[in-house]
């Protein structure tokens, strides 16, 4: 597992989206990103994807009530720059089903569940479910 901590940003392929983001002007590769894993279906969702999705949730509850403390600066700049765009109830329900898929049926669930952190990922999803739904 390529994470270096438990949080969202805490993992290469997630600050490889971060570096995407940057490049963009609206919410449509957040929400491509969140349907990679809300349209899987009983496919298995690979860790990679898992921890994009993560990411864009990171975003889409960011953008609802500003960038939380471990949001890396260039997604803090990316949603203060887009920030005042409102965020519809899809693409919050997109990203609650897609914590709740990965939670429930992916890689990095396995991955997670092999190490001593699994409780503090886990808290962390709760976290993120949390802001989301406020």
């Amino acid at each position: 597992m390529s994470a270096d901590g438990v949080g969202n940003f805490d993992n290469d392929d997630a600050m490889d989206w971060a570096f995407d983001l940057e490049q963009v002007k609206n919410n449509a590769f957040i929400e491509e990103t969140l349907k990679v894993v809300t349209e899987r279906g009983d496919e298995y969702l690979e860790a990679p994807e898992a921890y994009r999705a993560l990411a864009a949730a990171e975003v889409v509850a960011a953008l609802k009530h500003g960038a939380s403390s471990g949001l890396p600066i260039e997604v803090k700049q990316w949603v203060s720059k887009y920030k005042q765009r409102p965020i519809s109830s899809n693409l919050t329900q997109l990203a609650l089903m897609a914590i709740q898929r990965i939670q429930t049926a992916s890689e990095l669930k396995e991955l997670w569940e092999e190490t001593d952190y699994a409780a503090d990922w886990y808290e962390v999803l709760d976290d993120l479910e949390v802001r989301l739904k406020g």
